[in-house]
């Protein structure tokens, strides 16, 4: 065979060999390229590979949506794991700060709380939450998460509605240290949630859309509240006391919805395909960084803890959290603007709506050209404007 002809034989040998049923390939795994390259998983429906080399990257290697079955599947998961997570948090922050609003309706009067006794009551829910954060996402990785956040988000419903029974400081202590406790496992377990199912690229806009739910029941807090304090002395109760009933009633039903519609991991959530349970699996390896190795929650916690990057965000989510520690007291603040109960709480909502509408389209456009840094201090400093204005200044529409 002269070598030409001997050639062609193998091109035609290779070509071949390159024409397999596609079905042959539905479960092949491409092995990785060089060191540190993330892991590319290809599948995609009807056995068609997912066209992850064409795919339009980033400085940073994160993937651009092309494959209309991904930005079809990426619109499934929107639609049914936003909208519960999304309630979830806006319950998460309307029970916890019910007490801003009680205070209004004479909750520090009922319970004789001496100066100084409502801040402790404020202050010793993160005192919960500060020891239950941590151990619950280090046990989400071992248990389903569905159930696990469902179950805790009952029990925070439980203890809301029983703080109706307070009747002295001892009491709103206890139930205010216990709430911080069950409440705790919600948001990182929320954040875990979407890390599991989205890439680089989407989770910012989704973070922020989640973190609506923080910022709306601020707003809407007050106009709930003005119905519900319409309900003073019905059946003897007074009408702070209904509030909290009213709200974990609320709660409890929506942890039982949660129960169901809350997804544990790509592989097993139920309201997918199986195709489409690959493929949001498959996606998700892709996007993955840094050590892929099976490892265990307590070399990621030591991990964590020797990353300065992680204790620099830990330092601006600290600081973050105790300037916007005036939502306790924003009720009372306007309160002290010379307006009664009902404009009181309706004043609570417009800030917090115009909030929420800059929350989202700052995370869409740091989503959008996947910068941080700038929109981060940005937004800072627009904050540091704000309390500034609130101290050098005396007008009543400046302070607003």
């Amino acid at each position: 065979m002269d070598k030409p002809t001997e050639k062609a034989d193998l091109e035609r040998s290779s070509q071949g060999q390159n024409q397999d049923n596609p079905a042959d390939h539905k479960n092949a795994i491409a092995p990785e390229k060089a060191a540190g390259e993330p892991l590319r998983t290809e599948h995609a429906e009807g056995g068609d590979p997912l066209k992850v080399g064409q795919a339009e990257l980033d400085y940073s290697g994160a993937h651009e949506k092309t494959d209309p079955r991904e930005i079809k599947l990426v619109r499934k998961l929107d639609m049914y794991m936003m909208p519960i997570l999304w309630l979830m948090y806006w319950l998460n922050y309307l029970d916890r700060n019910a007490i801003a609003l009680a205070r209004l309706n004479g909750l520090e009067k009922d319970l004789n709380l001496k100066p100084g006794e409502y801040q402790t009551c404020i202050s010793i829910l993160f005192v919960g939450y500060i020891l239950m954060q941590l151990p619950s996402n280090m046990m989400l990785t071992r248990v389903r998460p569905s159930i696990w956040m469902s179950a805790f988000m009952a029990l925070w419903a439980i203890v809301s509605a029983l703080t109706a029974l307070s009747k002295d400081f001892t009491g709103m202590v206890l139930t205010r240290f216990f709430l911080g406790v069950t409440e705790a496992p919600y948001y990182p377990g929320a954040l875990y949630m979407l890390a599991s199912f989205y890439t680089r690229k989407e989770i910012a806009t989704r973070i922020s859309v989640l973190y609506t739910g923080n910022i709306l029941a601020t707003a809407f807090a007050g106009l709930i509240a003005i119905g519900i304090f319409e309900m003073d002395g019905m059946m003897g109760i007074k009408g702070w006391r209904w509030l909290f009933i009213i709200q974990g009633a609320v709660t409890f039903v929506v942890a039982g919805a949660g129960l169901w519609l809350l997804p544990d991991e790509p592989l097993t959530t139920r309201w997918l395909t199986p195709e489409e349970r690959q493929l949001a699996h498959d996606r998700i390896v892709r996007d993955t960084v840094g050590e892929k190795g099976v490892t265990s929650t307590w070399r990621g916690l030591a991990q964590a803890a020797k990353d300065p990057r992680v204790w620099l965000f830990a330092y601006m989510q600290h600081m973050h959290l105790g300037a916007n520690g005036f939502k306790n007291f924003f009720p009372t603040v306007i309160g002290t603007l010379g307006f009664d109960q009902t404009a009181t709480l309706a004043l609570t909502c417009p800030p917090y709506l115009i909030a929420g509408f800059t929350s989202i389209a700052w995370a869409w456009s740091s989503g959008r050209f996947n910068e941080r840094t700038w929109h981060i201090t940005i937004g800072k400093m627009v904050a540091v404007l704000g309390f500034v204005l609130g101290c050098v200044t005396l007008n009543t529409g400046a302070r607003y």
